[in-house]
This record gives structure tokens, sequence and C-alpha cells, in this order.
């Protein structure tokens, strides 16, 4: 294991969100001080357990950099962004505006603050449609949306300032994040909700139908393969990640993702394994630009961080969700 770091005071911006909420819990159990900064247009108040919750927009300079001098902030959490790929393509100009304004906004107050730490909520989606599988950080960062055009802008934003600045950073890019915190403390609620499982948990909740996108692509069961990463995995691997960055560790961008895929129907078949709840399916047309399957190289964050799965395989990431979505594990029944 990595030695623990000092304690820091930590400002997590989009902290009420639902990865950043996880990430929360983890500073806290481990001795750091944990500081909300959200403007909670798509995060919950009611999230926030942790620490105090500072309302603000990141793009707000001013704001942020008071809130940072007040509270005496070490390290920056990143996680606040717009997140929808479909309405990134239809509207830019929010994107551009949150995304990329906002890291501006958040760097050059972290500057006027003096906080020289980030840890950023990459994306898988700076990657695009990669030609050789599994995704290393080696691997062309080529997007195909304004969402993913955004997270690597980012990228590429954080290198510059610490070239220029003396900021070290780490940029971790998400897989699938997924699950729900063990204890049901907090969970996966978007509106309007764009992610596979919860989707799928919701139709066997409620008897809704789940609708497929592609049974026809090039893998064993004709739907699409993802890997799936453990909220909890992911919170971990931040706190992995503020250690790294205390220690002196260079600024780098590593992958987070179990390695293993799994498509539509393995998720759907294990919904049903571990809840007896079926999901209600049906199959429509393709959407342009999902390739068939997008699965992590690991083993970078393994060797940088010492960061490992050790909740994500897909049991154990639906176990933990069901409760969130009104379902009962069949281990709880028998239990």
């Amino acid at each position: 294991m990595t030695p623990r770091a000092r304690k820091n005071r930590v400002l997590v911006t989009g902290g009420a969100g639902y990865i950043g909420s996880h990430a929360c819990k983890a500073l806290s159990a481990a001795g750091h001080s944990p500081v909300v900064f959200d403007n909670l247009t798509t995060g919950h108040a009611d999230s926030v357990l942790w620490g105090p919750l500072v309302e603000g927009d990141i793009r707000d300079r001013e704001t942020l950099a008071r809130s940072l001098r007040d509270h005496r902030i070490d390290t920056i959490m990143h996680f606040a962004a717009s997140a929808y790929v479909g309405e990134s393509v239809t509207n830019p100009s929010l994107y551009y505006d949150n995304n990329v304004g906002g890291m501006i906004s958040l760097l050059d107050a972290a500057g006027m603050a003096g906080v020289r730490q980030i840890v950023f909520s990459s994306s898988c989606a700076t990657y695009g449609i990669p030609e050789l599988l599994p995704i290393s950080e080696h691997t062309p960062q080529s997007p195909i949306n304004p969402y993913g055009r955004t997270k690597l802008m980012c990228e590429h934003i954080l290198r510059d300032y610490s070239a220029a600045y003396g900021l070290r950073h780490v940029s971790l890019r998400y897989f699938n994040a997924a699950g729900a915190d063990p204890s049901g403390q907090i969970g996966e609620r978007h509106e309007p909700e764009t992610h596979l499982l919860p989707l799928a948990m919701r139709s066997a909740a409620g008897g809704l139908v789940l609708n497929v996108f592609g049974n026809d692509y090039p893998t064993p069961d004709g739907t699409c393969i993802r890997d799936y990463i453990h909220v909890s995995d992911l919170a971990r691997a931040h706190l992995m990640a503020l250690n790294y960055l205390e220690e002196g560790g260079e600024s780098t961008a590593l992958n987070l993702g179990s390695g293993k895929g799994h498509s539509i129907l393995d998720v759907t078949d294990a919904i049903q394994r571990v809840t007896g709840q079926s999901v209600p399916l049906r199959f429509s047309p393709r959407r342009p630009g999902d390739p068939p399957v997008l699965t992590a190289d690991p083993q970078m964050a393994a060797r940088v961080l010492g960061f490992r799965t050790e909740m994500s395989d897909m049991d154990s990431i639906i176990r933990d969700a069901a409760p969130w979505f009104g379902l009962t594990p069949r281990n709880a029944l028998v239990a």
C-alpha cells in the first residue's frame, strides 16, 4: 500500500455529484478534510455528508480563490463538469464554457491562493475509437465528441500550467463508473439518466423496457462491451493520487478501469443473477460513434499508484447498487 499522506484540506469541486461524493467519503475516512464546491445544478446537497458545502460556480474565480484561502486548502480534486456526450454534440457552447472555461478559472484561482496540487477527473472519452485494445496511456487521443475534446483540452491546460507555474497534477481517465457506496449512504442519480447500469436497474425494479442500441456488433453476443469500475474503487484511486502528489510524484495521466469487459447482456444477466429480477429489453439500431469494445489497460495505475481494483467484479457492483434502486440482492434475502 502507498504510505498515508499528511492530513490534507481538499477542495472537491463537484463534490455533491456521484463520484465526487464518494471521493469525499474516502477522504474523510482517511483523515482528510473535504470541502465541497458545487453549484448544485446536477449535484445533490444531501450527498454532502463529510464536510462543508460552498455553493458556487467554478467559472467564478474570485469566489473560488476566496474559498481556497478561507478553508486553507492544500489540494484540489476537480470533478465539476458537464458530462453528457449527446448534450455536448447539441450544445457544445455549454461544454467549452463550463469544462474548459471552468478549468482555466479553477487553475487561476488556485494560483491566486497558492494551491499547487490537483487531481483531475478526466475520461476515456479522450481516446475516441481506438485501433488497438486494451487502451493504454500511450493510445493516441482522438476524441469524437465535444465532451471528449473538452476533457482532452483540460489535460493540455494542466500540462501547460504545470510547466509554467509549478502546478503538479494527476489526470485520471475513467472508464465506466458504476455501483454505489456499500453502506447505502450515497449512490448514482442523474437526471436525465444515460448510464447503462442504473437504467437497467430501474428496468428490473419497475418493469420498464431497457432500450439496447445495437445487437449486431462483432462481439460474442452482438452487444457493446465496456469496462466497468466500482465507484468506491474510483474514490480510493483519487485518495492514492493525492498520496502520490504529497510524496512528490511528478505530474501524470492514468487510466482507471478494471481491465475486464462486460457486454450489455452480461450486465443484464448479472442483474437477474444477483437480484432475481429480469430486465425487459428492446433492441434498436446502433448509435453512430459507439465502438464495439472499450477496455482499459490498468497496468500503469498499478505501477505508479499501486492501485488495483478490489470491488469491480460485476456481481459486486450490482450487489452494492441494487438497494439504491429498490432491489434486494439474493444474498441479503438469505441473510
